[in-house]
């Protein structure tokens, strides 16, 4: 059954009364047909993420109605299609940045002699002897045998919450010492 434009706007005006029937039929009417246009341009799981916040959008701005000049139907695919758009500028320029800081750390390594290895190696051991002992441990555990925080934990027999703290204060302290070698040191100090 297909529901005409004075449908929808009586839809729309329940909306803006918070009628949560009408806000799922205007869901079951929309849903899959936004999703499969949305897909055009996206990938269907960030279409279907696009297409629910457009319409979580209506249900959050009950006046919306008085906003919308054209139909429904045209307001929406509008919405979906602007929002598809923002979403693959936001990906290239995310893209193009993580390029440059690509090219950037490659520069750098390009740059580091034996000389500076050999002293950023002296460093990164100085620096972790001097962590307190069960923060030494856990974060090397971590880091330089693979094992998760579950396992970790285990093995010292705490709780993954404490793995976490003494990582997480192991790493604190590694970057206040460390900081002159930090664009080095992301992959060791960064990534959990």
């Amino acid at each position: 059954m297909r529901i005409t434009s004075q449908e929808d706007s009586s839809l729309l005006s329940a909306i803006s009364q918070r009628d949560k029937k009408a806000f799922d039929a205007l869901f079951r009417k929309y849903y899959s047909v936004l999703c499969a246009y949305c897909h055009r341009f996206v990938d269907l799981e960030d279409a279907e993420e696009i297409v629910q916040d457009v319409l979580l959008w209506v249900w959050e701005n009950p006046d919306a109605h008085t906003i919308i000049e054209s139909s429904l139907n045209r307001y929406l695919f509008r919405m979906v299609y602007h929002r598809a758009i923002s979403q693959i500028r936001q990906q290239g320029t995310r893209q193009r940045a993580d390029t440059l800081f690509y090219e950037q750390m490659q520069e750098i390594l390009q740059d580091i002699d034996f000389y500076h290895i050999e002293e950023l190696t002296k460093r990164i051991e100085k620096a972790i002897a001097a962590l307190p002992p069960s923060y030494r441990e856990a974060f090397c555990m971590h880091r330089f045998q693979n094992m998760s925080y579950k396992e970790i934990a285990t093995a010292l027999d705490v709780s993954p919450k404490t793995v976490d703290y003494r990582i997480q204060q192991a790493l604190k302290q590694l970057r206040v010492d460390l900081k002159d070698y930090l664009p080095l040191l992301l992959p060791l100090l960064y990534l959990n």
